[in-house]
């Protein structure tokens, strides 16, 4: 085993354990809400939609659903459930006979069973197969380098479900979390995927120094077109949570942050191999070709990578713009309209770090990569 394939190893092992650390790692929001009730999985053996009251798409009142309890300490269990509707398409479902559900057991003083809630579909089993079907594609198209992918993929999960949210929650200031959550991800993801070397290196500090540009940009145009963080979705519930004191306004630089952390790190380990391919096979080349050569690389990659911004932001509010074509919204009123100006907001600042990551990624690969025998680290 190669010098620099032990150093991989290593960093793979210390990549598990800290992995291993988030998952048992307790985020502080763990207390619980209902004290006198217990989630299970159940089976729908029947229906009665008899109460159902049905106004064109829109259902409300009660579905009674008879289930037997599948998992937990009141397996076995047959008991008759109920299914609250409240008239909305996207948060009511109805439930059919053999469907399964994940409800909520309720229970008295002495631990008997009184009253059970149907939550929604149990989506567990589903969820896991595509991941593991995922994983194993990923594994047998990339071997080594997919297990490895895999790996940051979970931790980047985890940093952000364990770190960067409760920490948001506490208080901390999210643009801050955001770089330091982006700067661990790049400092991690790029060796696992790259491996340990100059190539990598310079990819790193390429990146970081974009995402430094991105949150400048990010948090100078939010102040400058107005835009409130309410924009996102549901996060005023977490003012009427209880967390009065969140500065909802940072949390929305923060995400145009984040969203653009990925692309911008695809990119400058693009620049940087790139640019090691042709030092490798064209070792006398100068640092203004050599530089230049990552430039050409970047300038193809950029228009890509701005157009996957716009496309995912546009995704995402592509109902929202079909109600303003549907309702004949004058086009001045869709622009200065808020979720608009947000959404031009995260395009924008995101593509500023995707532009200015081809540079700096060159200018620290010239500087890395230059004087140095690429086949030593192959």
């Amino acid at each position: 085993m190669t010098v620099n394939k032990k150093k991989n190893l290593v960093f793979i092992i210390i990549f598990a354990f800290l992995s291993l650390f988030l998952i048992f790692k307790p985020t502080g929001f763990e207390r619980a809400i209902y004290f006198n009730a217990v989630g299970a999985k159940a089976l729908v053996l029947s229906t009665d939609d008899s109460t159902i009251i049905q106004t064109g798409l829109f259902r409300t009142g009660d579905q009674r659903c008879h289930v037997r309890i599948l998992s937990g300490e009141h397996k076995g269990l047959e008991m008759d459930g109920v299914n609250l509707l409240a008239g909305s398409l996207k948060d009511d479902k109805v439930f059919k006979e053999g469907d399964i559900a994940w409800v909520l057991v309720e229970r008295d003083e002495n631990g008997t069973p009184i009253f059970i809630n149907m939550i929604d579909y149990y989506r567990l089993s589903g969820e896991l197969i595509l991941l593991i079907v995922f994983a194993a594609t990923l594994i047998i198209f990339s071997g080594l380098r997919g297990i490895r992918m895999m790996l940051s993929f979970v931790f980047a999960f985890l940093l952000i479900w364990k770190f960067l949210i409760p920490a948001m929650l506490d208080g901390f200031n999210p643009v801050i979390l955001s770089i330091v959550t982006l700067s661990v991800l790049t400092f991690v993801t790029l060796p696992l995927v790259s491996g340990i070397n100059r190539r990598t290196l310079s990819a790193i500090a390429g990146s970081v120094s974009s995402i430094l540009i991105t949150v400048l940009v990010s948090v100078l145009m939010t102040v400058y077109l107005c835009i409130h963080g309410s924009v996102l979705e549901m996060s005023e519930a977490l003012l009427y949570s209880g967390f009065m004191d969140l500065d909802l306004t940072s949390i929305f630089s923060a995400v145009t942050v984040l969203s653009a952390g990925g692309a911008i790190m695809d990119l400058s380990i693009d620049v940087s191999a790139a640019m090691w391919e042709v030092k490798s096979h064209a070792p006398d080349v100068s640092r203004k070709e050599l530089f230049f050569s990552g430039l050409e690389v970047g300038k193809a990659g950029v228009g890509t990578q701005i157009t996957t911004l716009l496309l995912a932001y546009m995704g995402s509010y592509l109902t929202l713009m079909m109600v303003y074509m549907a309702q004949a919204t004058p086009v001045m009123n869709i622009f200065t309209s808020k979720a608009i100006a947000a959404e031009i907001v995260q395009t924008l600042a995101g593509g500023f770090g995707i532009i200015f990551v081809t540079p700096l990624t060159a200018f620290f690969a010239t500087l890395l990569i230059e004087r140095f025998t690429v086949t030593q680290e192959k």
